[in-house]
């Protein structure tokens, strides 16, 4: 499917507006496993720090995921003595499960995540998700990586986080600086639509989610951030960084082979100003050119090699016949993903029919100049043959790119649906449905108990991917409108926060 096209010109993200009384803008999920010691003073630290500095209304939601101490004891009694605070309980482990689960169902249009132990300053918290709630930007997350960070851990974990993280670059291709930072925010709109295409379910889950994001188009901010590492992390090395390999192999190979459907994710959620018609220019003419010069180039290179191997056991013309149609095939697969950004197999015949048919036309015209150039000469050398092959393939090429452009791989934004595009209007967005107005906010379980194959208190079962209800719509309609007011009044806030528990 192609994912540079989309359905005209979107609507710009716009500031989300404060939500009525009680209605969180903000919901900050604080996945814990056996943490009776210090999920407490971590919530009381997180709440206090909100209620005095963020300007919206917030909600905190422990996500317990399989606790076997008293951790579910703790975040219930939290609850019950905090009403920002609500408790949530997974039979099974894995933060992934614990974020998708809960920020699946949440009502807040701002979704965050932090580790139970605090490591990062909570002074970038307002930093990380300002740009979310002002519409700048669809994920956010914390790095340490960053020049201006200010960071204290040991040799060995930042040999790793470093390891990894190039690691990440050389084999995804991956551009954010810091992908294990537990420091996190999404839209719920782009989760909605994100978090379905996300597999993992333990501590992969926030680098697959990046690279689907960032792989799609989507805006991630990065915010410096201080952090002090947390001596008695409960966090196994050396598991979590084999499975995060296999979960590298895993989400590489689906990019390889196009089986992700990152065109549902392509610049939905924003004002793209490559989206918009410029005059007399057709829409991604000059994208779709040097794609087309690079795959062009590489394919000639490619057929003469060929024509030369075949040239030594066989005459010109079978030559010539043999190295253009193996060539012309690879040029088609090769057009069809990166100049023209066709993904996935639908359409994969028919395409590659109508390129044997753009290869006759190169045929013909490369093995005319064959025969005019050996009824010029009896016996041309080796290098004339080349000269009058490349000649003639130059020509062939303009008339390839038109064919290619025009015929094989149109821009069908009218709709012609099962070919591997998009539909003019059709893109499909997962539909969120946030508290009407005037009302007061959903009341949440507190300890509640999710079991596998059973619906928990957020109405989703235990695998979070297949609870999605999806409505057809024009992609950036499901930013909505209903949050109340377009404007509230902000509150100073102070510029340094000075917490008598932090004993930084």
């Amino acid at each position: 499917m192609r994912t540079d096209s989309s359905p005209g010109t979107l609507p710009a993200r716009e500031h989300l507006p404060a939500g009525n009384a009680g209605t969180p803008v903000l919901d900050v999920v604080i996945p814990v496993y056996n943490e009776e010691k210090d999920l407490q003073p971590c919530v009381l630290r997180l709440h206090e720090h909100l209620a005095r500095t963020f300007p919206y209304a917030f909600r905190i939601t422990i996500a317990d995921n399989a606790s076997t101490d008293t951790t579910p004891r703790v975040a219930a009694r939290l609850a019950a003595e905090l009403p920002e605070v609500t408790s949530f309980r997974l039979e099974q482990k894995g933060r992934g499960r614990a974020l998708g689960t809960v920020w699946s169902a949440s009502d807040a249009p701002v979704l965050a995540y932090m580790d139970v132990d605090l490591s990062t300053d909570l002074n970038a918290l307002l930093p990380l998700v300002a740009p979310l709630i002002s519409g700048h930007s669809d994920l956010a997350i914390g790095s340490r990586l960053a020049r201006s960070s200010r960071v204290v851990r040991g040799p060995q974990r930042e040999f790793i986080s470093r390891a990894y993280n190039l690691i990440l670059r050389g084999s995804l291709q991956a551009r954010f600086s810091d992908a294990q930072c537990g420091f996190k925010a999404i839209r719920r709109d782009v989760a909605q639509v994100l978090l379905p295409l996300v597999e993992d379910t333990g501590w992969f889950f926030d680098t697959e989610m990046l690279v689907l994001a960032e792989r799609a188009g989507l805006r991630i901010h990065e915010v410096p951030v201080d952090w002090v590492d947390d001596p008695d992390s409960t966090v196994h090395i050396v598991q979590t960084a084999t499975d995060d390999l296999k979960g590298v192999w895993r989400v590489g190979k689906a990019l390889a082979t196009g089986s992700l459907a990152l065109d549902r994710l392509a610049r939905p959620f924003g004002d793209d100003p490559r989206d918009r018609e410029i005059q007399d220019v057709p829409r991604g003419l000059a994208r779709q050119l040097l794609g087309f010069c690079v795959v062009g180039g590489l394919s000639t290179l490619f057929y003469l090699l060929l024509y030369s191997g075949f040239r030594a056991f066989s005459g010109a013309q079978i030559a010539n016949a043999l190295a253009l149609l193996v060539s012309a095939i690879a040029n088609t697969a090769a057009n069809r993903r990166l100049t023209f950004g066709v993904r996935g197999r639908g359409g994969v015949i028919k395409h590659q029919a109508q390129g044997l048919v753009v290869f006759g036309i190169g045929l013909a015209l490369t093995s005319g100049s064959l025969a005019a150039l050996n009824a010029a000469t009896s016996d041309p050398a080796h290098s004339t043959e080349l000269a009058v092959l490349v000649a003639a393939n130059l020509a062939a090429t303009v008339l390839r790119f038109l064919l290619f452009r025009a015929w094989v791989f149109p821009d069908r934004r009218d709709g012609s649906p099962g070919e591997g595009f998009p539909v003019e209007g059709s893109t499909v967005v997962a539909a969120h449905h946030p508290a009407p107005q005037h009302t007061s906010s959903p009341v949440h379980a507190t300890a509640a108990t999710v079991r596998p194959g059973q619906p928990g208190p957020y109405g989703h079962q235990d695998r979070f991917q297949p609870t999605y209800t999806t409505n057809p719509f024009r992609a950036g309609d499901a930013a909505d409108r209903t949050w109340g007011e377009p404007t509230m009044r902000m509150r100073p806030v102070s510029p340094h926060d000075q917490d008598s528990r932090n004993a930084r």
